[in-house]
């Protein structure tokens, strides 16, 4: 058997061959193949990559032999001496996750835990990990809402979208229905729902009052009869009594308040 190669059997008895190599007293596995002269090509690859001095972006060019994700493993722990299953290189007070040879993002050293454990996916140009058998957005960790739009609920402080740095982050609106805009040089909320189009709910001098508005409105086209499941907005810092009486004296839109008596009982 070649160097770095061991025989295998899947269940349904065909062979296979699974390669690994063992650097710094670390056994690392390689991959599996169909051959074993592709096992011992993963082998040398990854020994060549280990004992050179390439940079990390000349070493993604060395081989064709070990997967991108094995590949930056590799480097990260041959140049940084910790080995993350995950494509992750280490840089000083952050890290770079390769999403692919032209792709890299950037996420303060904090994240290097979950990251570690939690693959990044694309799907229709949206960033998820699968954490506990649900898909979650990373940009959720940020506290931005599945459907906010960049550039207008938040955005990248350097144009960076890539940078994922916590001080590269900024939310501008953290709330459901609730909109952040300036006027003669005051900032201002407004608050809008939709039910078969927009409707303005009213505009505030405070987001959280805003966000109360917007989970008020929701009640009363509930009470009025509309079936859709609207997202609710939860002020973290409010007592219960605090949030009702915000409640009790937000002002709703007259407007939208006649459309829903206008409804079909």
């Amino acid at each position: 058997m070649l160097t770095g190669v061991y025989p295998a059997t899947k269940k349904d008895g065909k062979p296979y061959f699974r390669s690994s190599i063992t650097y710094q007293g670390k056994h690392i596995s390689l991959g599996s193949f169909d051959t074993e002269e592709e096992a011992h090509q993963a082998y040398s690859s990854a020994s060549q990559l280990l004992n050179s001095r390439l940079s990390i972006y000349d070493s993604f060019y060395l081989t064709r032999h070990l997967a991108f994700d094995k590949l930056v493993s590799l480097i990260n722990f041959r140049d940084n001496h910790m080995y993350i299953p995950t494509p992750i290189y280490l840089q000083k007070n952050y890290f770079i996750y390769y999403l692919g040879i032209h792709r890299e993002l950037k996420f303060d050293i904090d994240d290097l835990f979950y990251y570690s454990e939690h693959k990044i996916l694309q799907r229709q140009g949206h960033l998820y990990v699968n954490d506990y058998g649900m898909q979650v957005t990373i940009l959720s960790r940020y506290g931005i809402k599945s459907h906010a739009v960049c550039g207008k609920d938040y955005r990248f402080v350097n144009g960076d979208t890539n940078d994922f740095r916590y001080s590269n982050i900024e939310v501008i609106n953290p709330y459901f229905g609730v909109t952040r805009f300036e006027k003669d040089g005051q900032i201002r909320y407004r608050t809008r729902i939709h039910i078969n189009g927009n409707y303005t709910i009213g505009t505030y001098r405070d987001e959280t009052r805003a966000a109360i508005a917007y989970n008020k409105a929701v009640d009363l086209a509930k009470q009025a009869g509309i079936q859709k499941d609207f997202p609710q907005n939860y002020i973290e810092a409010l007592s219960a009594s605090a949030y009702a009486d915000i409640y009790t004296k937000v002002k709703i839109s007259t407007k939208y308040l006649d459309y829903l008596k206008g409804l079909p009982c």
